[in-house]
């Protein structure tokens, strides 16, 4: 990413931050935007008697800044981010002898209420893969982006970073990187191998045609790889189709798969692994999405509920 209008020291930690914990360019983005707000903040509170400097700041400017943010109706989860970001920060000074002690180590994140979330019932997950017109190439492509999204729970920007040397569809398997620039072996299924197989043979040389040679898995009419935003759009649009009447995302149909399995019985060690979660307690959220679709079936089909 670029950083060239970034402060430094800033743009040094940036630099770490990617090169040693290999973080995607929209972490490194949200890095250095919560350390500028945070620099704005000094520069412009009264109760800071001191210049603005990143090196010097104490413990108390932090917890001031932090109740300024609750004061501003910040949200928990994203006081909780400015917090990670500051105590990273912090660390890699110490690292650099520029500080003796950390100003953040101290200071407990604020406790996060972890919201149930949103997903789609079976029913129009079925409806969802069946909204692409498959007489088209790009229905042909949407479709498999959207069974492929579905069979494995991948994140958006692990599905679109799929390199055609990536996907194995005669081992039925896709070869993802993740967070951290970790890979991991996620298993197709029928379905989505056979969807990809179709859009390889008949939509994909269609689409590239004429547009020079591309890498990419899953390309537009340009011949360029897909982006964030138009598989975005993409997702809305079938939703729409499908008669899903509310907003949708590709982190919806994560949901989705996750919520699924366990609704079927998989182990939940199992999603953890799929998902590519390093912590099983981020996985364990789908567990109460599992609990509350039995709670709802109860309320549906007990006699006395």
């Amino acid at each position: 990413m670029s950083v060239a209008n970034a402060v430094p020291l800033v743009a040094e930690f940036l630099d770490e931050a990617w090169s040693t914990k290999g973080l995607s360019e929209h972490s490194l983005m949200a890095y250095e935007s919560d350390l500028r707000q945070f620099s704005t903040w000094l520069a412009q509170d009264d109760s800071v008697n001191v210049p603005v400097d990143l090196v010097v700041v104490t413990k108390e400017q932090i917890q001031s800044y932090l109740a300024w943010c609750f004061a501003e109706k910040f949200k928990a989860s994203s006081v909780a981010r400015l917090l990670s970001c500051l105590r990273q920060f912090y660390r890699y000074l110490l690292r650099m002898k520029l500080v003796n002690d950390s100003p953040v180590e101290l200071i407990s994140t604020p406790k996060l209420v972890r919201n149930i979330p949103d997903t789609l019932s079976e029913p129009e997950v079925l409806a969802l893969l069946s909204a692409p017109n498959v007489e088209t190439a790009e229905g042909l492509r949407d479709k498999a982006m959207l069974e492929l999204l579905y069979a494995t729970g991948l994140r958006v920007s692990e599905l679109i970073g799929i390199e055609l040397s990536r996907c194995s569809l005669a081992n039925g398997v896709v070869r993802v990187l993740g967070k951290g620039s970790k890979e991991r072996l996620v298993p197709m299924g029928d379905e989505a191998v056979d969807s990809i197989k179709a859009y390889l043979e008949e939509s994909r040389p269609r689409l590239i045609l004429g547009k020079g040679v591309s890498n990419d898995l899953f390309i537009t009419q340009r011949g360029s790889g897909m982006t964030r935003q138009a598989f975005w759009y993409l997702i809305r649009k079938h939703a729409v189709q499908a008669g899903i009447n509310r907003k949708i995302s590709p982190h919806t149909i994560r949901h989705a798969f996750a919520t699924h399995l366990l609704n079927h019985g998989a182990d939940l060690r199992v999603v953890q692994l799929l998902l590519g979660h390093t912590d099983l307690s981020t996985t364990q959220i789908y567990t109460h999405v599992a609990k509350a679709r039995l709670q709802e079936l109860h309320q549906q089909h007990h006699p006395r509920a």
